[in-house]
């Protein structure tokens, strides 16, 4: 049974007015998630805009993080990029930090490409890298990258590197195909990449999730995942859904990313947390507007 359990979030990137990561924002951002009760952090993924930043950008970012007093055994980092030679730079920088566990996207810009292609570009990484402390994270997200990670390849890959492949984020949307892969790869952690969806993967022995609501609702996920099972928590647990869902719902309301950031500006109170980068737009004063009046009724009618 892989260790990789539990509610990780999918941390937004804090920007400043020239849009550089806010190091310090970062950090304390991080510190907060864990607070919430995160058992970790999954820094530089989709909504971490990621693919938004350079190589170098990215390891300094990982390095503030864990300088800043963030376990190193509590982060996921996304290290998948189209590049093989970046992604086991990027992999390597995070053992040489004592970071273990990253989140790895296939190289994605080849639309189409075989299993045979991915499992290679796979094999070649975690040999190159040649750590037996890394743990992957297999990253399954066709809305986005195309490149869907099917359960033959991560068959294949489950067979070379039984010690390295940890588990899948699912963010393909089908629970039917979470709960397959829960079954068919128990020694896998199968990471829900939906918050709504946590609790029935949960019910069908998933692993947990990885999540961009989490950055808002990560009391809420924890309770699910801690009490999903005790029937006598029933209330509580459904009670933590609805906000859930509810939080999840909001932040679909405009496009993701940028709603997400506004959702964090407004708890923090700190406008520059709604920067992103291009080609990713920040919400209109009226976006935002519309907004906190759907927050507010959340607030009202599903209290944290």
């Amino acid at each position: 049974m892989s260790t990789v359990r539990g509610v990780f979030s999918a941390a937004a990137t804090p920007l400043n007015a020239k849009l550089e990561p806010d190091h310090a924002a970062l950090v304390a951002h991080c510190r907060q998630l864990l607070v919430d009760g995160c058992h970790g952090i999954a820094l530089l993924g989709s909504t971490g805009e990621a693919n938004s930043f350079s190589v170098a950008e990215r390891m300094d970012m990982l390095e503030a993080v864990v300088a800043g007093g963030i376990p190193a055994e509590a982060l996921l980092p996304g290290t998948g990029l189209c590049a093989a030679p970046e992604t086991i730079a990027l992999t390597r920088h995070a053992l040489g930090l004592g970071v273990t566990k990253v989140v790895m996207l296939p190289p994605f810009y080849y639309k189409g490409v075989s299993d045979a292609g991915l499992f290679d570009a796979y094999s070649r990484i975690v040999e190159d890298v040649a750590d037996d402390r890394l743990r992957i994270i297999l990253y399954h997200i066709p809305p986005i990258s195309q490149v869907p990670l099917g359960h033959d390849l991560i068959a294949r890959l489950c067979e070379k590197f039984p010690g390295t492949i940890a588990g899948v984020k699912d963010s393909g949307g089908k629970l039917d195909n979470m709960v397959s892969l829960a079954k068919s790869f128990p020694q896998l952690s199968i990471l829900a990449g939906a918050d709504p969806l946590l609790l029935p993967l949960l019910q069908e022995e998933g692993g947990g999730c990885i999540t961009a609501t989490s950055n808002l609702a990560a009391r809420q996920l924890r309770i699910v995942f801690d009490k999903h099972a005790d029937p006598e928590a029933s209330a509580e647990v459904n009670a933590a859904q609805a906000r859930i869902v509810a939080l999840r719902e909001a932040s679909n309301r405009f496009v993701q990313i940028p709603t997400i950031k506004a959702m964090l500006a407004r708890r923090y109170g700190a406008p520059a947390w709604a920067n992103v980068r291009p080609p990713l737009v920040r919400l209109t004063e009226e976006q935002t507007g519309e907004l906190g009046a759907i927050l507010d009724q959340v607030d009202a009618e599903h209290p944290a």
